[in-house]
């Protein structure tokens, strides 16, 4: 990024942060490509000027505050032209408080404390700790399904099972491998995949998945990785939802709310 006008220290810490923002505006949207294009808007408005991420609590801060402005002068996307998952959810969000979800993405899924979150959406923390606590409340009545586990580590596992099931989810069942996926998923289709990435007999997460959506077409998924960096790369689809290890409780449970209410699932390159 240096040679199109970042200064060289500068284009490295954008670059370091971009990735995570290309995952909150592929959440946010539901795609892919209108995330990325949303990033893409970004990087051209700090090219034309730096200041507001210069002048933010942190580079990363910056960039989301620049992404928000664009965001709510483009208006968010409609259900016009929309099919599938995507379509579906799109007509769900309306009916949401606005900037709800937002504020909850940036809370849960990207880490940042009520006073950033503020200083993104420019709001004073009062309204962004409103905003948060209606977020929790209507995503947590919007939908309630059957939910299957890729992982294979077994405390982790269990970690797993018991947070889904406190919010009112169905577990389908726990697979290690790549075969134990498959083989579960045909005996009871799923809702909602949450799946590590690399699995026990080093087979991969991600190829499970793949196998399982050929065969039952669109399910939403949710990814958990030590390494999110290493598919949020822009050279392949990428999922909606993504959660770091080590991960939070409040993470899992707000990126199953939101994978149930809102996904659009694309098949991935292992």
């Amino acid at each position: 990024m240096a040679d199109q006008g970042f200064e060289a220290g500068f284009a490295d810490d954008v670059a370091a942060e971009l990735p995570y923002l290309r995952r909150y505006a592929r959440a946010l949207t539901g795609a892919q490509s209108t995330g990325d294009a949303y990033a893409a808007a970004v990087l051209e408005a700090i090219l034309a000027d730096q200041t507001p991420v210069k002048q933010a609590s942190s580079i990363k801060a910056g960039l989301f505050t620049v992404f928000h402005k664009i965001w709510e002068s483009s208006g968010a996307p409609s259900a016009d032209g929309a099919e599938g998952l995507e379509a579906r959810a799109q007509a769900r969000l309306a009916e949401l408080t606005p900037n709800s979800r937002e504020a909850l993405l940036l809370n849960t899924i990207e880490e940042f404390d009520v006073a950033t979150i503020a200083e993104i959406m420019s709001v004073d923390e009062e309204e962004a700790r409103a905003l948060l606590d209606s977020a929790r409340s209507e995503m947590a009545d919007a939908i309630s399904g059957k939910v299957m586990i890729i992982e294979d580590e077994a405390i982790i596992a269990l970690d797993l099972q018991a947070l889904v099931s406190e919010i009112g989810h169905r577990i389908t069942g726990v697979a290690r491998t790549h075969a134990g996926a498959v083989d579960l998923a045909g005996r009871e289709r799923p809702d909602l995949i949450l799946a590590d990435i690399q699995l026990a007999d080093n087979s991969s997460g991600v190829e499970a998945v793949n196998e399982i959506l050929a065969t039952f077409g669109e399910i939403p998924v949710i990814f958990i990785t030590a390494f999110p960096e290493r598919l949020l790369t822009g050279e392949r689809p990428e999922p909606a939802f993504l959660i770091s290890k080590p991960y939070r409780e409040e993470q899992v449970r707000s990126a199953v709310g939101q994978a149930m209410f809102f996904a659009s699932t694309e098949s991935l390159s292992a």
